[in-house]
């Protein structure tokens, strides 16, 4: 039995209740609960009416947690429910305390519809014309942060990258060793990647698959570039070519990232701001010629969460740049067009896929 009668009611009127909220007041709604307790029938039926009078059907099941890696069985079994209302095709609608973002793309993919208790929602139909999606909240409220839970920090990060820049098959201690951690720590983040359904594996055996795309989406959960690097702005009074011009002749350890850093191989528009990952960022401005700068500012120094940033980087024309997989995770999470840029690059990179490993 997956869960109690009550717990399953609350988690389908509560999801119902924000449904409603999200309905203009003339749509009507009929409920009917089902026997819980088998998989042969779904937890809820739900009727929606058009003040026009025409009507969608919906079979509910509620379940108190959802990994990205249970939605293939759920989506067929909401789909078969559908199929066998006795009122005609019914459309598959998943209730849950919360889902993550994975788990709603992956619902997406399915044609699933979803509600959750923190605000998630996408409910669709064609008859009656029904389109619903609101953002609700970006993590558990339930659950504590624990190392086994997230992927904040250095190691997490040396693995995300290590899993995106080697090739595959990969084995924990390798993987371990090639990220300079724990095997033990290596084996917990890759249960939970896992999970997620963003790595496949053989049992006690390597690492076979790796959704590369989505595992540095999910690292951004966790990881952004102004938030998990001490950052400074800058001004280079001559523009972004001069300062260019200077880097291979600094003498820093440098790495360049972010827009100036993806334009060699998935150019979207001139770059405007230059961000380079230095170990010292005052020292690195006197080097340079730059002028500290809040308004008008053109470069962003950052010194480092952890040295990885500087491993596996590439050189284009004598400067040297951040890997691919590095550079995507601090698009995604700059400011302006940054993540738009950051889906070209990842387009660059599928279609180039010797462009990930090492």
């Amino acid at each position: 039995m997956r869960n109690t009668a009550d717990l399953d009611n609350r988690m389908v009127s509560g999801a119902l209740h924000e449904l409603v909220l999200r309905l203009p007041k003339s749509w009507s709604k009929e409920v009917e609960l089902e026997p819980v307790g088998t998989d042969r029938r779904p937890d809820a039926l739900l009727r929606l009416c058009a003040p026009d009078g025409s009507c969608g059907d919906f079979v509910l099941e509620a379940r108190n947690r959802v990994e990205p890696r249970d939605v293939p069985k759920i989506a067929d079994r909401l789909l078969a429910y559908g199929r066998l209302d006795s009122r005609g095709e019914a459309l598959p609608l998943l209730v849950a305390p919360y889902l993550s973002s994975r788990v709603r793309e992956r619902l997406e993919e399915r044609g699933i519809c979803y509600v959750d208790l923190t605000g998630n929602t996408r409910v669709v139909a064609d008859r009656p014309g029904l389109f619903v999606q609101t953002t609700g909240a970006s993590r558990d409220p339930r659950r504590e942060e624990r190392p086994a839970r997230t992927l904040k920090g250095a190691k997490a990060g040396r693995v995300v990258r290590t899993l995106c820049d080697f090739p595959t098959p990969i084995g924990v201690r390798e993987l371990a060793e090639r990220a300079e951690i724990d095997p033990g720590y290596a084996s917990r983040i890759l249960t939970l990647l896992e999970r997620e359904d963003l790595i496949r594996r053989e049992i006690r055996g390597p690492v076979t698959e790796v959704d590369r795309r989505a595992l540095i989406r999910r690292w951004t959960e966790d990881y952004s570039l102004l938030g998990s690097n001490r950052t400074q702005t800058y001004l280079d009074p001559r523009g972004l070519g001069s300062l260019l011009r200077k880097l291979p002749d600094s003498s820093l350890r440098y790495a360049v990232t972010g827009s100036l850093g993806s334009v060699s191989v998935a150019p979207v528009a001139s770059p405007r701001l230059a961000v380079i990952f230095v170990d010292d960022a005052e020292k690195a401005a006197e080097r340079l010629g730059l002028r500290p700068a809040e308004a008008g500012a053109n470069v962003i120094l950052a010194e480092p969460f952890d040295p990885v940033v500087y491993e596996r980087g590439r050189e284009h024309e004598g400067i040297s740049y951040v890997a691919l997989s590095q550079n995507v995770a601090d698009l995604l999470t700059s400011p302006g067009r940054g993540p738009s840029e950051a889906e070209e690059l990842m387009d660059w990179m599928e279609r180039n896929e010797v462009a990930w490993s090492s």
